[in-house]
C-alpha cells in the first residue's frame, strides 16, 4: 500500500522539479548589457551616490561582455522634508519626505538619449520621542525611498537593454 502512494507522489515531485530547470531571474545582471563609462551627480550627493553605486554594481557584471553598451549616466537628486501634520498646540507630529531623482542615460558611442526620466517618491513618518530615534527613522525612510526608486529605475533600464 505504501509503495503505491510513494510512486505517484515521487513522480509528481519529479515533475515539479523538472519544470524549474530553465528558471532564470528577470533582473539577471548579465542580461542587462550596459557599462557605465562616465557619470555625473548633481544635487543631493548622498542620494545620487547611492543610486549610482547600485547601478554601477549592475554595470560591472557585464565588464567582459563584448555586446555591452557604454553609457554616460547623469543623476540629479534632491530631497525635501516638510511638516505633514501638527497637533493642537502647533507641534509637528509627522514629516513628509519627498525625493526627486532625475536619471539621464546617454549612449556614449552615438550620443543618443536612451533614458530621460524623473522619479518622484514620498513617504510620511512620525516624530519620535527621542530626536535620535526621529533621525534614524528619517534615514530609514530615505533608504526605503531610494530602494523603491531604484527598483522602478531597474524596470525602465531592463526595457531598454534587454
Amino acid at each position: 500500500m505504501n509503495k503505491k502512494i510513494y510512486l505517484p507522489l515521487f513522480l509528481i515531485l519529479l515533475f515539479f522539479l523538472y519544470s524549474c530547470v530553465g528558471y532564470e531571474p528577470i533582473f539577471n545582471p548579465t542580461s542587462i548589457n550596459f557599462e557605465i563609462k562616465n557619470h555625473n551627480i548633481e544635487g543631493d550627493k548622498s542620494i545620487g551616490k547611492n543610486i549610482y553605486s547600485k547601478l554601477n554594481v549592475l554595470s560591472k557584471a557585464n565588464k567582459n561582455n563584448p555586446s555591452k553598451k557604454n553609457v554616460k549616466l547623469l543623476i540629479n537628486a534632491s530631497k525635501d522634508k516638510t511638516a505633514f501634520s501638527k497637533n493642537i498646540s502647533g507641534k509637528i507630529v509627522s514629516y513628509k519626505i519627498t525625493i526627486n531623482i532625475k536619471v539621464n542615460i546617454i549612449d556614449e558611442t552615438t550620443n543618443q538619449n536612451l533614458l530621460n526620466k524623473t522619479f518622484i517618491d514620498s513617504q510620511v513618518y512620525k516624530v519620535q520621542d527621542q530626536y535620535s530615534d526621529t533621525t534614524m527613522l528619517e534615514n530609514r525612510t530615505i533608504e526605503a525611498l531610494i530602494e523603491q526608486t531604484y527598483e522602478t529605475l531597474l524596470i525602465q533600464i531592463s526595457e531598454i537593454f534587454l
